[in-house]
């Protein structure tokens, strides 16, 4: 019987979701993690712009993965763009070209549904990517300052909320212009991102990972935002925002977070932190991300060269 490309749904989605979870670092059970897709799949943007897709051969399944569809802007272009996640091929079944196959029918499919770029998150080698050039982007460690006078900085925080959201896509509209790529980040998209790693928090083993987000306000206005994922004293910043170019408020943001709760040893902080962009109260170190992002074009034009520089993209909006 010749194998088929199709949405998963009912028992094949369950099917499919075991097999992802397999191979996934969520740090969630299987229970957590059906939990987990199913509430994602509630969100506003989630019910529109994210599928899952498998293959099988009769009732067997080869392989599998998540097609995720965002608008974003290229050289001050709007786009539409076909993002791949969560790829799988069974172990018994590699090698025979079932994860070409579904890539190449999920970009067939996305570019008649007028996506002009596909992006898809590997570590490279698989032959299935063929086509995709490689955005080398940066991991960034950041360190807060030591200061005379340690503590909370005079910024008044509180925590994030929904009323808040569109003031953020507001600051990132501004932050993200002067770069050649960058997704378009709508409320119901910063909502996903956000409630996805709420999601991750919660459903994990307890006290294993906390999401922290919080706002900068000026007069009853969020100025600046951040959203921390924290796990142990490991402090990953998912993605941050600021009116204030320098990101002086972000650092006052870190800052006030540090002085919540005061230990011997300073977390290790660390993100995808756009470029240039280093607030005044802290120092960075940059590296090579492992995590390497692939570009791929839909039409008949040669993918555009980028490199991490090029591109603004929070580490809470990968897929």
């Amino acid at each position: 019987m010749l194998t088929a490309v199709i949405p998963a749904d009912g028992a094949v989605l369950d099917r499919l979701l075991t097999a992802m979870h397999a191979r996934c670092n969520t740090g969630l059970d299987r229970d957590a993690y059906g939990r987990f897709h199913a509430a994602r799949m509630k969100t506003a943007w989630g019910c529109r712009s994210l599928r899952a897709f498998a293959v099988l051969d009769g009732t067997d399944l080869r392989a599998g993965a998540l097609r995720y569809d965002f608008a974003a802007v290229l050289d001050g272009r709007p786009i539409r763009v076909c993002g791949i996640g969560s790829l799988f091929t069974e172990p018994a079944y590699r090698g025979h070209g079932h994860a070409r196959r579904l890539i190449d029918t999920l970009l067939d499919d996305a570019a008649r549904d007028g996506a002009d770029i596909a992006l898809l998150f590997s570590r490279g080698g698989d032959p299935a990517f063929a086509g995709f050039e490689p955005i080398g982007m940066t991991d960034t460690a950041i360190e807060i300052v030591h200061t005379p006078r340690p503590g909370a900085p005079m910024t008044l925080v509180r925590g994030g909320e929904a009323r808040d959201l569109a003031a953020i896509v507001a600051m990132g509209e501004t932050r993200a212009a002067p770069f050649r790529f960058h997704l378009d980040r709508d409320v119901d998209l910063v909502n996903y991102a956000i409630t996805a790693k709420r999601l991750l928090a919660g459903l994990g083993p307890a006290d294993a990972r906390h999401l922290q987000f919080f706002i900068a306000e000026e007069g009853i206005t969020a100025a600046a935002y951040v959203v921390v994922t924290i796990a142990a004293s490991r402090w990953t910043i998912e993605e941050c925002g600021d009116r204030d170019p320098s990101g002086a408020r972000v650092g006052a943001l870190l800052q006030a977070l540090i002085a919540r709760e005061p230990v011997e040893r300073r977390p290790t902080i660390g993100g995808w932190l756009p470029s240039r962009f280093v607030p005044p109260q802290v120092t960075a170190t940059t590296r090579p991300s492992t995590a390497v992002m692939m570009i791929r074009s839909l039409n008949a034009g040669p993918a555009p060269r980028l490199s991490g520089d090029d591109v603004l993209y929070w580490r809470g909006d990968i897929f």
